[in-house]
């Protein structure tokens, strides 16, 4: 009985272990050490991973020679019945390659993520606004496949806050004013059209919508019409409307915005807040009594959960606490944090952590979810977690962080075909060996964020070796398999082996469930993490403040919650000049009060690196870069970088002022740099001094560059 004696398709995703030329077959063994013989057809073809808006690119020619010990490749192909022994033969019939090197990953390369958030950032510029001005009296809630509006008129709050967090964070990593002015305007109309200012309890909270009627007026929607929080006021609409005007305000620090914001906290303690001795935050409350005790509430009346408890922290307050320094916030955190460790461990019952409760904080079933576990959730949580540890050290928070690290893949990683699941059974019935999913066995691309940035920033934090194996893993899966190439933007689910689901309300690129947040947030923590904390790579952020916006005039530009002294600022240029009153360990900036309007771009350097390249700009063919630190070999890839970006220049001036020592091997570099441009090529260098012009001088390059004085 249920015999599988039939073909099918299916994903293998692993490292080789070898190739067999005579037979045409390598091994592949998965990430939990079960091993495939996988077999390679005449019609197989392979291709290097792309990054949207990048063409495909063909592998085909070279996949024998790729397929070397150690490479993690995707292998998608047909399982065959007719192996030995009852064994099935797999032909492999598409090869997903990461890098064009056994250990190369290309999205850990230092701008594959900001290339993706300007894309994504594009996508959603097109789909709600066209070509003409950004105006959100337009803005539409669900979206198609291919970016095109559905005929809905409405407009939820969340929904626009979330694209106003991408926007916002993708000029945090790019500095293209579009984005910001995309932002600012979203902000804006949060504020006129979606807020609610009750003066008399010193409150703010936000409508669940606006319906846009036919003769273009606007029907307010106040509680919410979503599901299971249908006619109630939940505690994660109103955090997520927050997300995006508190990134904004990191780049901007307008007052009205951080007054709005603290409205909407006061909203959380004095309405949503559990102020007995049993502690924590309500997930829902009455629209009219504002009590989370209310009747009309029903299954939801006095519960609280993972998005009430633990959601503020990465939907608002850690940008707030990274925009701010105030220490209400960090309080704020260390509250939400502790709340979370007490509770939410239940490994004596289940792999998962318990998410949903009681008022007394006894586990609650009665909801849709009963006794079952998001994976996204609890990937979520060692994620924060391990940004609070670095906020404040506390062994629980890290210790209940590297548990999920170390469970959580066996019960709801697919090890398999890679990727997170979704809603799992927490707990096994009588003769079961695997959690059963609840509703399919489709991966959506919220939860593989939570599982990418967990582990890297796991990674990073608590060096285990394990955790930036997942973490690559998790990153291969979703960029192999979630960028909409074609279209743009990216799948909100995709099937157990990848390819697209675009069925229902699954198969938009906007919803109520889906808008300009994850996805986003995804690109900008995962360059933050895999550039500042994994490959000790140098960043740049950008700001734009509004002139005496910030107390004190001191813009904060931690890019997140990192390791203290992991990291500082390197240097800042404010309207393309460089400026230099800032505490690099601080990691604050002193704002100049004679400005009327400034932008700020800071490089952002791992504490360990001590050289820098920036391209200043290009006059009349001839490229001018700043060269600051020691330029040992291991720093050259960096200065490599710059000069491509001058490629097609008929000379570069190297400005050396506080260059305070150069290596042989990048005076090489140079030497055959020029070479190759030509002999009308000049090199010219400004500011030699002390080591740098010795090691200049014997070299015997001094007639390849000029040394101005």
């Amino acid at each position: 009985m249920n015999t599988i004696d039939f073909t099918f398709s299916d994903l293998i995703a692993g490292y080789v272990t070898h190739f067999d030329q005579t037979q045409d077959t390598f091994g592949l063994k998965t990430s939990d050490d079960r091993e495939f013989l996988v077999h390679l057809t005449s019609t197989a073809f392979g291709e290097l991973v792309r990054n949207l808006g990048e063409a495909y690119r063909d592998a085909t020619a070279q996949m024998r020679e790729m397929l070397v010990p150690g490479r993690f490749v995707f292998a998608y192909g047909i399982f065959y019945p007719d192996g030995e022994n009852g064994d099935y033969k797999f032909d492999a019939k598409h090869i997903v390659f990461l890098g064009r090197s056994e250990n190369e990953y290309l999205f850990e390369q230092q701008n594959w993520w900001i290339k993706q958030v300007r894309e994504l950032a594009n996508f959603y510029l097109k789909a709600e606004f066209g070509d003409g001005e950004i105006d959100y009296f337009e803005y539409r809630t669900n979206l198609t496949i291919t970016g095109d509006k559905q005929k809905s008129g409405r407009q939820e709050t969340d929904t626009i806050s979330r694209l106003v967090y991408g926007f916002a964070s993708a000029y945090l990593l790019t500095g293209e004013d579009r984005f910001l002015e995309a932002a600012e305007k979203g902000t804006k109309y949060l504020r006129e059209h979606m807020r609610f200012r009750d003066e008399s309890e010193g409150i703010c909270y936000w409508y669940h919508a606006v319906d846009i009627k036919d003769d273009g007026t606007e029907q307010k929607i106040f509680a919410s019409e979503f599901g299971d929080d249908y006619d109630a006021i939940p505690c994660y609409e109103q955090i997520y409307a927050l997300a995006g005007p508190t990134q904004t305000y990191r780049i901007t620090g307008d007052r009205r915005t951080i007054d709005d914001i603290k409205a909407t906290v006061n909203l959380f303690h004095r309405f949503f807040k559990d102020k007995s001795e049993k502690g924590g935050y309500y997930s829902h409350i009455d629209p009219i009594t504002l009590s989370a005790y209310s009747e009309s509430l029903g299954r939801n009346r006095a519960k609280k959960n993972w998005n009430s408890v633990g959601d503020h922290a990465p939907a608002y307050l850690i940008n707030l606490w990274l925009a701010t320094g105030e220490q209400e916030y960090a309080d704020f955190l260390e509250y939400t944090f502790d709340t979370i460790a007490n509770h939410f461990p239940d490994y004596d019952a289940s792999p998962f952590v318990q998410e949903k409760f009681n008022d007394d904080w006894s586990k609650d079933y009665q909801t849709v979810q009963q006794n079952r576990s998001i994976i996204g959730h609890n990937l979520k949580i060692a994620w924060n977690l391990t940004r609070m540890h670095s906020l404040k050290a506390k062994e629980t928070y890290k210790t209940f962080a590297e548990k999920i690290g170390h469970v959580i893949p066996a019960v709801g990683c697919d090890r398999q075909r890679g990727g997170w699941y979704d809603m799992m059974e927490r707990v096994l019935a009588p003769g079961e060996k695997f959690h059963r999913l609840v509703w399919h066995d489709r991966k959506a691309w919220w939860q593989q964020e939570q599982g990418i940035l967990a582990y890297y920033i796991m990674a990073g934090v608590y060096q285990d070796p394990n955790f930036i194996r997942f973490a690559r893993e998790g990153a291969a899966f979703y960029n192999a398999w979630f960028l909409d190439t074609e279209s743009g933007g990216v799948y909100f689910n995709v099937l157990a082996n990848g390819e697209p689901y675009a069925l229902g309300t699954e198969r938009g690129k906007g919803s109520h469930s889906m808008a300009g947040y994850h996805s986003f947030e995804l690109c900008y923590l995962a360059a933050v993490y895999t550039n500042l904390l994994i490959n000790k790579e140098p960043m740049d952020f950008y700001f734009k403040p509004t002139p005496g916006g910030f107390p004190d005039n001191i813009l904060r530009v931690q890019p997140d919650i990192l390791p203290p002294g992991s990291i500082r600022i390197d240097e800042v240029w404010i309207n393309g000049h460089k400026y230099t009153d800032f505490d690099a360990e601080a990691l604050t900036i002193k704002l100049p009060t004679d400005q009327a309007e400034m932008k700020v771009r800071v490089r952002i350097v791992p504490a360990s690196v001590d050289f820098d390249a920036d391209l200043i700009e290009v006059t009349d063919g001839v490229a001018k870069i700043d060269l600051t630190g020691s330029l040992e070999p291991s720093m050259l890839k960096y200065f490599k970088e710059e000069l491509e970006k001058a490629h097609g220049v008929k000379g570069v001036v190297l400005n050396m002022q506080d260059l305070n020592s150069i290596s042989d091997e990048a005076l090489r570099y140079l030497a055959f740099y020029k070479q190759k441009a030509g002999s009308n090529f000049n090199i010219t260098a400004l500011g030699v001094k002390g080591a740098v012009k010795e090691a200049i001088e014997q070299s015997e390059l001094n007639e390849e560059i000029v040394v101005a004085h």
